[in-house]
């Protein structure tokens, strides 16, 4: 029994002390300040965010629907996303005052809400319900389905936890333990207001209890292409939308409308990006699987596309994404007309936009009214036709060129639309609600979101100095323009031992600062690591910290800034998992208040001196944290190549592929842009150019030393703003578990990984309103190309390309698979499946072009340990 939960709801009698418990907890949230609720609400936000993969797991495991990777996002959604959207928005006392009328108005929360939770997203919906009550003082008692139960209220349970720790009273989230048709139709007559979210018998019954209701109705939404959209990406974004989480989420399309002139080219898109397209017998067999008895089949429900071929005897390829039937009929007779809460697709040619529009309103009016419909279309020529199709169709959320089951819960592909999980259908719909549901819901409004491309940024240090012989310099600004007393030197004792230290302390001696130096830095640095360094640095009080040395002594030294800086600083909070980081849950503490930032590289491969990120591990559990923040930017960087002239062969190789990764990566993120893209192309250039002479002749040979140098800046530059992929998430884990150095581990996989990202047709792209469609093979032929690679055609450019990198890494010692660097193979299956989900769950995994699979992740580990 749950430490909040004291009663065991399995009865009416039962029911009824647990609604009295509530009623009275909310009565003493009710008079709780704005204050203390934000607390709650954030605390709710980071504990539900943090179960993101068990809950998921749980859901799949107990429903046998949908996808565990795509119910992860939905829940990481449900508790970031909310949480950013109504932060800042006020819900306690006098919201709006005129002294001269003599008017107020004053928010208060309604009381008990009856929260009705679907069997199709157990989780994020209870986590979404639940966020939204405690952020409105809002008490809750939550219905399951039972065949859902358990992690539903693991969700609820989680919630309720992390709110009473944060001051929220006793009792304030209750639920149903043996849910039940009596139990559910007590709970919404019992209630102040009902949160219906399910099927449409179930919503019906909400509005029907007598009680206030904020309920949706059925989704059948349509999708029309018309003649002048952008095929490829209208195609892959459908394909995005109908494959997340197996097409259960309700805002998923259900049937797409084709312009005939574009038919033919739209059918071949679809299939070539792994569609099925059902002959006209295949499409009967799967009409009479989709409906029986007039209702629809529960058996196909979340399920993938290859299964529900199976149940219907129709023989398909296993990685089918959706079943496509093309039919002509658009009344409620065909069953392909229906929803279908799975990826099955009904496909329609229009005659011209006048024809798609009327099947559209058809397909709507009977079986999704007020919900949502789509329409892809040329945005900026043909304007007429986005007026006439909102105009046109009764739906509350009318969505440009943009995929539906993510555009319509908001917030990722127009940034105006509320985020939710549960959206209105208005009075077309016969809902109350005509938006997506959130704090307050008073009129129909109908919204029509374009999509639009995120706001992007570059940001580098204040300053960069390079060129050999640019650190005396640099740091003559440390007196002569910052007026800086104390400086406080972090390294790691090789560094310090061999002198690496010494000029940077001569010139401080000769500028009359003082300064204290810790090198205790480990080749993995952990927390402990840092908090001893704090220790010294908050006994020494300087105002400048300069790190020196790889990755490690930056990592560290970036932690040792913010814990000087913000002692209450959380490290576990900072190393929360986002989605986009300015939405992210936790708000990096503002740096540079008492010290200014310095970083010094002594080899050329993390890229450090540049980047907003550290990695830290844990020394408790031995997981590493990638943090990622651009609080933690340098204040000044000084690539100087003296200082890395004798690193030694095997750091020079490591470090050197390493870089190229992080040019590679960066290219191939869905954050790339024409500002990374040049620094990443010239990073790897210079890399192919100067690594094989640095490796060999490192002491001596200066000019490669600074080629590397400039590489390695350039490379960290690109991705201090494009970010990383799963190769750097997967390297992180590899390095964690079985202590190979960074750089190696990424050598070991990087050709997997872009063998894996080239895919024209993944099973997942990755989301990231700029990332139309996928075409990383394309863009890996653009670094090929700009490396003087050049094949017969893309496919065998990538392969030229990649042997090149074999090549390379040959020339400079890397062996060929994990095996050979003497991991035990038992170890390393026994510690699979826990590295797949660390690397799956690794901040970098987002930024990749192709969403990976945890069993995709695994299979490139075991591809790498077996060269096979």
């Amino acid at each position: 029994m749950a430490k909040n939960e004291t009663i065991l709801v399995d009865s009416l009698d039962a029911l009824k002390t647990k609604l009295n418990e509530i009623r009275e907890a909310q009565r003493i949230f009710a008079t709780y300040t704005q204050e203390q609720v934000d607390k709650i609400f954030k605390a709710a936000a980071i504990a539900a965010n943090k179960a993101r993969i068990p809950l998921a797991k749980m859901a799949v495991e107990e429903t046998g629907m949908g996808v565990v990777e795509d119910k992860v996002i939905k829940n990481n959604y449900a508790a970031e996303y909310i949480y950013n959207k109504y932060k800042n928005v006020q819900t306690c006392g006098i919201i709006e005052e005129d002294a001269a009328f003599g008017t107020k108005k004053v928010l208060e929360p309604i009381g008990v809400i009856a929260a009705v939770i679907p069997t199709t997203n157990p989780t994020s919906t209870a986590i979404f319900k639940t966020m939204i009550c405690l952020k409105t003082r809002n008490g809750i008692i939550i219905s399951p389905h039972p065949r859902a139960k358990k992690s539903t209220i693991e969700a609820a349970r989680i919630v309720l936890e992390a709110a009473v720790e944060a001051g929220a009273p006793k009792g304030i989230i209750g639920w149903i333990d043996v849910p039940s048709l009596e139990m559910t139709q007590t709970v919404m007559a019992e209630c102040d207001c009902i949160l219906a979210t399910g099927g449409p018998g179930m919503v019906k019954a909400a509005y029907s209890s007598g009680k206030p209701a904020l309920g949706v109705g059925a989704g059948n939404v349509p999708a029309v292409i018309d003649a002048s959209a952008d095929i490829k990406m209208a195609v892959n974004s459908i394909i995005h939308s109908k494959t997340f989480d197996n097409g259960m989420i309700c805002a998923s399309e259900q049937s797409v409308i084709v312009d005939k002139k574009i038919y033919d080219e739209v059918k071949k898109e679809f299939k070539a990006r792994g569609c099925y397209l059902l002959n006209d017998e295949e499409t009967e067999k799967v009409r009479k699987t989709i409906i029986i008895n007039g209702a629809l089949n529960a058996k196909i429900v979340g399920q993938p596309a290859h299964k529900i071929a199976e149940l219907a005897g129709v023989e398909t390829p296993a990685d089918t994404k959706i079943l496509i039937g093309e039919v002509e009929s658009v009344d409620i007779s065909e069953e392909f007309a229906h929803e279908k809460l799975s990826p099955v697709l009904a496909m329609y040619k229009a005659e011209d936009f006048e024809d798609a529009m009327n099947k559209a309103d058809r397909l709507v009016q009977d079986g999704g009214y007020g919900h949502t419909s789509s329409l892809y279309v040329n945005a900026k020529t043909e304007t007429d036709k986005i007026n006439a199709y909102a105009a046109r169709m009764k739906t509350c959320r009318i969505l440009v060129n943009t995929p539906s089951s993510h555009g319509g819960i908001g917030d990722l592909y127009n940034f105006n639309l509320a985020p939710s999980l549960t959206l209105g259908c208005g009075s077309w719909g016969g809902n109350s609600v005509s938006e997506n549901v959130g704090i307050k819901h008073l009129l129909n409004v109908k919204t029509v979101a374009e999509r639009r491309e995120n706001m992007l940024w570059f940001r580098a240090p204040e300053k960069v100095y390079f060129k050999r012989g640019c650190l005396p310099v640099a740091l003559d600004e440390l007196k002569n323009v910052l007026g800086k007393k104390k400086a406080f030197i972090v390294t790691d004792q090789f560094l310090y031992k061999n002198g690496y230290t010494k000029p940077i302390t001569d010139k401080l001696d000769e500028m009359g600062i003082l300064h204290e130096t810790f090198f205790d830095v480990a080749p993995d640095p952990t927390l402990a690591c840092a908090l001893e360094g704090v220790a010294q640095l908050r006994a020494f009080e300087p105002d400048t910290i300069i790190a020196i040395g790889g990755g490690s002594a930056m990592d560290a030294a970036k932690i040792m800034w913010v814990l000087y800086e913000h002692p209450d600083a959380d490290f576990f909070d900072m190393a929360m998992r986002f989605i986009d980081i300015r939405k992210r849950v936790y708000t990096f503490p503002k740096m540079g208040e008492k010290a200014y930032f310095i970083a010094i590289p002594t080899s050329s491969g993390t890229g450090s001196e540049v980047t907003p990120f550290a990695v830290i591990t844990d020394e408790k559990t031995g997981t590493k944290y990638p943090l990622a923040d651009y609080q933690l930017m340098p204040n000044m960087a000084i690539v100087d190549t003296d200082m890395m002239m004798s690193a030694p062969k095997g750091l020079t190789s490591a470090s050197g592929i390493d870089a190229l990764t992080h040019a590679l990566e960066a290219y191939a993120s869905v954050m790339a842009t024409d500002y990374t893209d040049g620094l990443a192309i010239r990073a790897m250039q210079l890399i192919f150019k100067n690594l094989p002479a640095a490796y060999e002749n490192g002491q001596t040979d200066v000019k490669a030393r600074e080629g590397m140098a400039t590489a390695s800046t350039m490379a960290g530059m690109a991705f201090a703003n494009a970010f990383l992929g799963v190769c750097h998430s997967m390297a992180h884990k590899l390095g964690a578990y079985h202590h190979l150095p960074h750089g190696v581990a990424n050598a070991l996989l990087i050709t997997y990984v872009m063998r894996f990202n080239a895919d024209p047709t993944p099973r997942k792209m990755g989301t990231f309103s700029q990332y139309e469609y996928p075409h990383t093979l394309e863009r890996y032929c653009e670094c090929a190309n700009a490396l003087g690679i050049v094949g017969k055609n893309n496919e065998d450019t990538l392969e030229k390309f990649i042997a090149k990198i074999e090549e390379l890494k040959e020339k400079v010692g890397i062996k060929k698979t994990i095996k050979d660097y003497g991991i035990d193979e038992q170890k390393f299956l026994d510690t699979l499946d826990q590295m797949v989900e660390d690397a799956f769950d690794d901040q970098c995994t987002g930024a990749n072009p192709r969403y990976p699979l945890m069993s995709e992740i695994k299979e490139m580990y075991l591809k790498a340990y077996y060269e096979k």
